[in-house]
């Protein structure tokens, strides 16, 4: 719902500008390119389930002060880009926390499963959020959206405060010294199915995946619809997500080869969304799509910790959520700005084109690397 909410949010103040949206969702993420490392750092040092509590009860309040300020009329665009860029600070400790607890919930040999399971729910939660988004903003207003979120903070908060401590497998905390973000790169570095990964995880995050931009643009400006249907198109994506999380959830590993094929599937599929000539075809393509998505996402994420050690793991999933999430501050703008001087479906197509071509280019690297075949490691998933 905040999401659906700030994007219409930003469209209203701003009479539609394609380029506000984009720098909303590049200031929300800049943090993310800036201090993901350090994030990840405060994972390893402290203890987890406290740290979610504190950042989920920040952005609760972040949550509320804008719903506060659209209530009473003082709203402005600074005030949007400055509580996203906020929200990004505490998500530069959150989001590294959060993916490691999930180890600490299950065990390593259930991990897998655990990820996969844990985007099926909050796949789940985008599936009712945006819809029930567009027929709030359109019942009742903007406002109503920013204050039911602040509110659902209290339900995650008392669901870490319920755990109990003696069954979960915390990790031995790091103590804090000297070089330890250095040794997090050295670590990365030294490991080609890790850094390799990382490329490709940059590349389409960064220039494909901007749904939030892309959808919202092709929604008012394309096919001139309103806030129920933008919620409609994210409901669809996300419907599709949760089909890919769940077929995840049957898998217990993750090769290069799915990371590989499903890569370029999405690129392809991506382009194809910028072709299609209606709303409900637009609308068809972003199920496939988001099928693709969660399960290189998911994948992707389960072989990188997978990967790690469990000392090196906060760190590792901190440079892995800055090469995922960090590139947004420039791919966001620079799609709003292309969406607006060039269309939106040139921002399709571009990005979708942009992500197929990292998936040939990781490909070529990763064989490089290990010495295998270039044949063997593009071979489909489902061959």
């Amino acid at each position: 719902m905040q999401r659906v909410a700030q994007d219409w949010l930003v469209l209203e103040l701003t009479h539609g500008s394609g380029t506000a949206l984009g720098i909303t969702t590049g200031l929300q993420f800049l943090p993310l390119l800036l201090f993901s490392l350090w994030g990840g750092a405060v994972a390893d040092r402290y203890p987890k389930r406290l740290i979610l509590m504190l950042t989920q009860a920040m952005m609760g309040g972040l949550a509320l002060i804008l719903g506060v300020l659209a209530l009473t009329g003082d709203v402005r665009i600074w005030h949007v880009y400055a509580l996203a860029f906020a929200l990004g600070l505490v998500t530069v400790v959150d989001n590294p926390t959060r993916q490691t607890f999930a180890v600490e919930m299950v065990g390593k040999a259930d991990m897998p499963n655990a990820i996969a399971l844990n985007s099926a729910v909050f796949n789940m939660g985008r599936i009712a959020g945006p819809a029930v988004a567009g027929l709030v903003i359109s019942a009742v207003g903007t406002p109503v959206a920013f204050l039911v979120n602040a509110a659902s903070y209290a339900a995650v908060i008392t669901g870490l405060k319920l755990m109990r401590p003696a069954e979960l497998r915390p990790a031995e905390p790091k103590p804090r010294a000297k070089g330890q973000l250095r040794e997090a790169l050295a670590y990365v570095r030294a490991r080609p199915q890790l850094w390799t990964l990382m490329v490709l995880v940059f590349f389409v995050a960064t220039f494909g995946m901007n749904f939030q931009v892309t959808t919202a643009l092709m929604s008012r400006l394309v096919f001139h619809t309103g806030a129920g249907a933008f919620g409609l198109g994210s409901t669809i994506l996300a419907a599709g997500a949760l089909t890919g999380a769940l077929l995840a959830a049957r898998r217990k590993t993750s090769g290069a080869r799915l990371l590989l094929t499903t890569s370029f599937a999405f690129g392809a599929l991506e382009i194809l969304s910028g072709l299609v000539p209606t709303f409900w075809a637009f609308l068809a393509v972003l199920f496939p799509i988001g099928v693709v998505l969660l399960t290189f996402t998911t994948a992707a994420n389960s072989a990188t910790q997978l990967g790690t050690t469990a000392e090196m793991r906060g760190r590792v999933m901190g440079l892995y959520l800055l090469v995922f999430l960090g590139g947004a501050p420039l791919g966001s703008p620079l799609v709003g700005w292309a969406g607006e001087a060039f269309g939106p479906r040139v921002s399709l197509i571009a990005g979708g084109a942009i992500s197929a071509a990292a998936a040939v280019a990781v490909a070529v690297m990763l064989a490089r690397s290990l010495g295998i075949r270039l044949r063997d490691q593009l071979r489909p998933a489902w061959a």
